[in-house]
């Protein structure tokens, strides 16, 4: 068996890695921005924001990653450049696991006791400083083990850019198997799905327990 194609998905990987990190730079903040929108005390923002939620988590993301690419074409008429195609990945990755993130934040919130924020508002705290001292470092520790799948998840989603021919590194090792008949390009890409899953484990398992100390502290 063959592996002198690993230097051609090498450059696979890497946007591989791409997509993965400034999907959780961009979904991790939209998220809470979400959340807020599902809370909101004004009506038709949180119905369109539960309506937004309804569509990503209910729809595949590969059906949504076609309409963020071919929607500007066929819904403005708009010319769609290659440029594009990268654009395309991050908005649909972004914005569907911003919906998973806001209610798995919603979760975390809805789980600490109503008693704290009335005890931080006892002691002069305002609504903000209650947020982001007491209430926000209280939710992600809740919800770590829960963000921790959703990370594991996104890892193997990212394949889902060859939906529309993004040269990630399943495309590129979908490439390479048609050009060389070989199951070569699909174990290595298997493999690295693999160890940058574990990888992604052990740092989450890290930080969770960094977390479980400071909370002892």
């Amino acid at each position: 068996m063959k592996w002198d194609f690993l230097p051609q998905l090498a450059g696979g990987m890497v946007q591989t890695f791409v997509i993965f990190a400034l999907t959780l730079v961009l979904s991790l903040p939209l998220g809470l921005l979400v959340y807020a929108g599902r809370v909101s005390r004004i009506k038709p923002v949180a119905w369109l924001v539960q309506f937004y939620i309804s569509i990503m988590r209910g729809t595949p993301l590969m059906l949504q990653l076609m309409v963020v690419y071919f929607g500007p074409y066929f819904i403005f008429g708009l010319q769609i450049s290659s440029d594009y195609r990268f654009w395309a990945v991050i908005i649909a990755f972004a914005i569907n696991y911003a919906a998973y993130f806001a209610e798995i934040y919603r979760g975390g919130f809805q789980a600490i006791p109503v008693g704290q924020t009335e005890a931080a508002f006892v002691l002069g705290y305002s609504r903000a400083r209650t947020f982001f001292t007491i209430k926000l470092p209280q939710m992600f520790r809740t919800v770590l083990p829960s963000i921790t799948n959703e990370v594991i998840t996104l890892v193997k989603d990212t394949s889902l850019a060859f939906a529309i021919a993004y040269a990630e590194m399943f495309t590129v090792a979908k490439q390479i198997a048609a050009a060389t008949p070989s199951m070569a390009p699909f174990i290595a890409a298997g493999v690295f799905y693999w160890v940058f899953n574990i990888v992604v484990a052990v740092l989450m398992d890290r930080v969770e327990k960094r977390m479980a100390v400071a909370t002892i502290k």
